[in-house]
């Protein structure tokens, strides 16, 4: 792991994810209640990805999730055949009620299927313009290219003004950013992130580069520097739901008031951990195990007959 902190005359203004400590005295006020972050995805019945990802994720590291559900999938474990879009004024009612009742610390932007919710949403982000928004834009290949476009030009143009941390697999943000990206070499975190901050994203996070030797990279980046960079072994299984599993942790944590490249760092071994334990429910790809630390540990030792009974649930052969 090597992790690059930014220079000091590149640090942002008080304020913002890399000076969460300023806002200690609000944290305070706010007793034991876990942050609570907003989320915009759709529902995903494979639990791959979608809003039961960001539920398992944001609680296994703490948070609160205040789900919008902005669609749903028609999908199983290998691949995703339709999505079925809400309306969206069903979108806006939904997260009209719950701001108007909770106090937010992050908005997490999913998938929201099309250009008119990504408007609702960053109409809604910019009524809070001191919330942060983590963004993530998955894999569309499985879409009509028709909609794949427009979708890509709206969330461009709306979503990214709106954006605190583009969170996307390089291959996904390089054809979406830089199409026309002609240098001898594939384009860098950097690269990238001073693509994503025309349209006034100050960090992104860049995941799955490849590496030499079995070696995937991933990238925290400004358009000015490179800020964190953490890379792993590549796990010899194709998985869904790591992007939502990474961007979920990075938001929950975010929400938290752990400083950007802490929780970068973090999010990345949560993953990485995830994927790991991950588990083949169906006859398609390995899902990320989010509560792998549920697990019961082995205990070796011998039952003593003078303990007192455990009247806790029995054991069931399913993995949590």
């Amino acid at each position: 792991m090597t992790i690059y902190l930014l220079p000091a005359d590149n640090a942002r203004k008080p304020g913002d994810l890399n000076d969460p400590l300023q806002d200690a005295e609000a944290l305070a006020e706010r007793d034991l209640n876990p942050p609570c972050v907003l989320v915009f995805n759709a529902s995903d019945p494979s639990g791959a990805g979608g809003l039961g990802a960001d539920t398992l994720a944001m609680a296994s590291v703490g948070a609160h999730i205040l789900p919008v559900v902005t669609g749903a999938y028609a999908r199983d474990t290998a691949e995703i055949f339709d999505h079925f879009a809400f309306d969206e004024e069903a979108i806006a009612e939904q997260a009209r009620a719950i701001l108007e009742d909770v106090e937010v610390q992050l908005i997490k932007v999913g998938f929201v299927g099309t250009p008119d919710a990504l408007s609702t949403i960053a109409e809604t982000a910019s009524d809070y313009p001191d919330v942060p928004v983590v963004a993530y834009m998955p894999n569309l290949s499985w879409w009509e290219e028709d909609q794949i476009e427009a979708y890509l030009d709206a969330f461009r143009e709306l979503v990214l003004p709106q954006t605190t941390v583009l969170v996307g697999n390089h291959s996904t943000l390089w054809r979406w950013l830089l199409p026309d990206w002609s240098g001898d070499r594939p384009p860098g975190a950097r690269d990238i992130a001073k693509a994503a901050g025309e349209f006034g994203v100050p960090y992104t996070l860049v995941t799955g580069m490849v590496l030499p030797e079995q070696f995937i990279d991933n990238v925290l980046a400004s358009p000015q520097s490179v800020l964190a960079s953490e890379k792993y072994e590549r796990l010899e299984a194709v998985f869904a739901g790591a992007g939502d599993t990474l961007s979920a942790a990075l938001a929950a944590l975010l929400a938290s008031g752990t400083d950007l490249v802490a929780a970068t760092s973090e999010a990345l071994a949560y993953m990485d951990r995830c994927l790991d334990a991950g588990f083949r429910p169906g006859m398609g790809h390995v899902l990320p195990d989010r509560l792998f630390w549920a697990e019961p540990e082995d205990d070796d030792e011998d039952d003593d007959p003078d303990a007192p009974q455990d009247f806790a649930l029995p054991p069931h052969d399913t993995r949590h």
